[in-house]
C-alpha cells in the first residue's frame, strides 16, 4: 500500500506515537503496547465517532483543531496522519524532525487491514503478531456472515441524507452493502457513483425495499436492533421532505439503522456495520445463529 509521507521502516519500534485521526486512532489502539501509545485525536473519546471510546479514554487525547506544538508536547518519535490531514501540519510535524506514517487507502476493509501491517512494522514484532491475528478473526467473522447470508435475496436500498446527498458505488455505503447482502439503487439503478447529489424524483421510479438512515445505538454487529421509536426518530425529517416524503419505504417505516460511528467507519471495525446492518436486512438467517462478535475486540 503506497502511503503519501510513509518513512521507510523505523531501525527499532517506534516507543511514542502520537494519532491525529479516527481512523489511526482504532489502528493503533488494535495493536500497540499501551506503552507505545502517547496521545490519540480529539475524537477518539467521542462515541458517535470512534468504535474503541472507552479504551480511548485511558490515553492523552490533542486538542480540537490541534497545532503542530501540542503534538510535539507528546516527544513523539511517530506521528500518524492520513491524506485528510492538514497539510501544513503534516509538513510542520516532520521539520522538526519526527517521522510520520500518512495514510491515503480506507475505502475497503482489506484497506484497512493492510494498514494495520503498515503500522505494526513500525511498531515492533508483537504488534506485528497483534495484527496477523485480527485479520485472521476479521477474516473469519466476514466468512461466516457470507455463509449466513448465502442464501438470502439482495434487499434493494438506499441510504439519503438529510444533506440532500446519496452514496452510489465507491462508496463506505456500497461496501456495506456489498458485505450485508444488500442493492445499493443509487449505483445499480441510478448509475450513481461517489457521495453525489439526489437526481430528484427520479427516485421515486426505484423500488426502494428500505432506507438505511444514521440513527440509533450500537457497539458492535450484536448489538440489539433499533426500536420502532429509534426509527420512528430518524425518519421524521424524511417524513417531511420530497422527495423521500413520497417513497413508500419512508411512509410504512422501512428502515435500518446505523449509528453515527458506524456509518462513518474505515477502519477494521466496519465489520461491524456489516453485521449489524445484514441483521436488520436479514433477520430470518440470524435467528439460530450464535454471537457474531466474541473474537474481536
Amino acid at each position: 500500500m503506497p502511503l503519501a509521507g510513509a518513512p521507510p521502516r523505523l531501525t527499532k519500534p517506534a516507543r511514542r506515537v502520537v494519532s491525529q485521526t479516527v481512523f489511526t486512532d482504532e489502528l493503533l489502539l488494535e495493536i500497540a503496547a499501551p506503552e507505545q501509545i502517547a496521545s490519540l485525536s480529539h475524537l477518539s473519546r467521542d462515541p458517535q465517532f470512534c468504535a474503541r471510546p472507552a479504551l480511548a479514554r485511558k490515553y492523552p487525547a490533542l486538542p480540537l483543531n490541534t497545532d503542530a506544538e501540542a503534538i510535539l508536547r507528546h516527544r513523539p518519535d511517530l506521528v500518524l496522519f492520513t491524506d485528510f490531514s492538514r497539510s501544513d501540519l503534516c509538513s510542520q510535524v516532520r521539520r522538526a524532525g519526527v517521522p510520520i506514517l500518512s495514510f491515503s487507502h480506507y475505502s475497503s476493509l482489506d484497506d484497512a487491514l493492510a494498514s494495520l501491517g503498515v503500522l505494526a512494522a513500525h511498531l515492533g514484532a508483537d504488534a506485528e503478531a497483534r495484527a496477523a491475528a485480527t485479520v485472521d478473526r476479521v477474516r473469519t467473522r466476514v466468512a461466516r456472515l457470507a455463509r449466513l447470508l448465502r442464501k438470502a435475496t439482495p434487499v434493494r436500498v438506499i441510504s439519503p441524507s438529510t444533506f440532500d446527498i446519496l452514496p452510489g458505488a465507491d462508496t463506505n455505503f456500497q461496501d456495506y452493502c456489498d458485505h450485508a447482502c444488500a442493492e445499493n439503487l443509487a449505483k445499480t439503478v441510478g448509475g450513481l457513483a461517489g457521495n453525489v447529489p439526489v437526481p430528484g424524483e427520479k427516485i421515486l421510479r426505484w423500488p426502494v425495499e428500505k432506507v438505511v438512515l444514521v440513527g440509533g445505538e450500537a457497539a458492535d454487529g450484536d448489538s440489539p436492533l433499533p426500536t420502532p421509536a429509534q426509527i420512528g426518530h430518524a425518519l421524521q425529517p424524511f417524513r417531511r421532505k420530497s422527495p423521500y416524503r413520497h417513497l413508500r419505504a419512508v411512509r410504512e417505516g422501512a428502515a435500518a439503522l446505523l449509528p453515527t460511528w458506524q456509518s462513518s467507519c474505515v477502519s477494521h471495525h466496519r465489520l461491524a456495520c456489516y453485521e449489524y446492518l445484514a441483521r436488520q436486512l436479514h433477520p430470518a438467517c440470524f435467528a439460530h445463529a450464535a454471537s457474531l462478535t466474541p473474537t474481536l475486540a
